[in-house]
């Protein structure tokens, strides 16, 4: 399991090139189906338009695909897929609609339109960085609450949930690279009373200090 960015929400940018219209729409998808939905939104909301190039990457399965749509091979979906493994981005679909204006661009520069559009519109949204991190269930006293809870606000450990009963469960999210050192440092600091329970790994945002 690896890092990578990823979008929450959908983007649209536009710009004209020799009285052609390019539309660049980016949006978060998870599988096939999700990109065939959305697709057909753009395609419904976006009528008649001549060109609707695209590319996808989704993570399970590190599957990503492009298309031309019918513009010349490797001017239209390429481009735009080659910025999205650029930026190392999952999970998205950016479309660039092209409503034709009626001056040829040639091939060099269709592939600056379809890629130029596609980047403007990746740099105007907001990317979300994932990283891959390990679950665990600590359980402790209540003597050792307080001081884990302190020792946590200067370290990049999160605690995700709490749980009190006759001791403490906490769930703690660990970033991937520091399992090791995570395991070793509260047997040190607990003198070995905590009891630590391993689980799954799991992506999400780091913690921000």
């Amino acid at each position: 399991m690896q890092s990578y960015y990823t979008v929450t929400t959908t983007e649209i940018w536009e710009q004209v090139i020799d009285k052609s219209r390019f539309i660049g729409i980016v949006c978060p998808v998870t599988d096939v189906e999700e990109v065939e939905i959305q697709l057909l939104s753009i395609k419904e909301k976006y009528p008649n338009a001549r060109h609707y190039c695209y590319a996808y990457r989704l993570y399970d399965g590190h599957l990503e695909k492009s298309t031309d749509d019918g513009e010349p091979q490797g001017t239209g979906g390429r481009p735009i897929l080659e910025i999205l493994q650029h930026r190392k981005v999952w999970n998205v679909l950016v479309v660039v609609v092209r409503y034709f204006g009626g001056i040829l661009l040639g091939t060099g520069g269709l592939t600056r339109a379809y890629g130029g559009t596609a980047r403007q519109v990746i740099d105007k949204i907001h990317l979300d960085y994932l990283v891959p991190h390990v679950r665990f269930f600590l359980t402790i006293s209540y003597t050792w609450y307080e001081p884990l809870r302190y020792q946590f606000k200067m370290k990049p450990w999160i605690i995700n949930e709490e749980e009190f009963l006759a001791d403490i469960r906490l769930e703690v999210l660990v970033p991937l690279e520091d399992q090791d050192k995570f395991i070793d440092w509260i047997n040190d600091f607990t003198q070995r009373q905590a009891i630590i329970q391993k689980l799954e790994v799991i992506l999400r945002s780091p913690k921000v200090f």
